[in-house]
């Protein structure tokens, strides 16, 4: 598994929905980039700025924040804690 490093953490990303309210079918080039996942991995954090998430939580994150990897078949993300914008 990844161990991130410092105020780091690994995300899985929500998968995207598939299907809107009304039951129609999104097309994979219409769907929005998830903004929620789960921490699956957390760093120790920095010396100055302990970690407020920990593994299991469910978080809010930007758009564009942090950088994607697949390890083993599955998606990652891989952001600072900065970039996390709230815990659900």
């Amino acid at each position: 598994m990844i161990k991130p490093l410092a105020d780091r953490v690994v995300i899985e990303p929500k998968e995207a929905e598939t299907k809107t309210a009304s039951g129609l079918y999104i097309p994979d080039t219409a769907k929005e980039k998830p903004q929620q996942g789960k921490i699956v991995a957390a760093g120790p954090g920095k010396k100055d700025e302990p970690m407020e998430v920990k593994v299991g939580d469910t978080v809010l994150y930007g758009k564009y924040a942090g950088t994607e990897i697949t390890v083993e078949g599955k998606d990652y993300l891989i952001l600072k804690q900065s970039d996390i914008l709230a815990i659900l």
